[in-house]
């Protein structure tokens, strides 16, 4: 099942939160860039010092403990939210009258 899932992510191509069980440890915003049998291997940056590093990693698969991924990233607070110039009129989000925009 686990190899499945990790299929599906390395074909998706998104970033992944990966937690190694075998060395406590989690790697942050990782991309699955093979996966041959059960070894997967995977891309992350770290931030050291004064320079960024790139890392690539190859782990077996019964050392991985879980898998998270973002589903979606809202900033915080009142944000103005940008509008394609071509989306349809009955997709669009009403216009706030100056009062409501006020009472925040």
């Amino acid at each position: 099942m686990l190899h499945r899932k990790l299929y599906q992510l390395y074909t998706d191509g998104q970033e992944v939160w990966i937690y190694l069980r075998d060395q406590q440890r989690l790697i942050d915003r990782a991309r699955i860039v093979d996966i041959e049998g059960n070894v997967v291997t995977i891309r992350y940056e770290t931030d050291e010092d004064d320079e960024v590093c790139a890392w690539e990693e190859i782990v077996n698969i019964e050392s991985i403990g879980s898998i998270s991924r973002r589903l979606a990233a809202v900033p915080r607070g009142y944000a103005e939210l940008a509008v394609a110039e071509e989306c349809p009129e009955a997709e669009q989000l009403p216009k706030q009258s100056s009062e409501t925009e006020h009472e925040r």
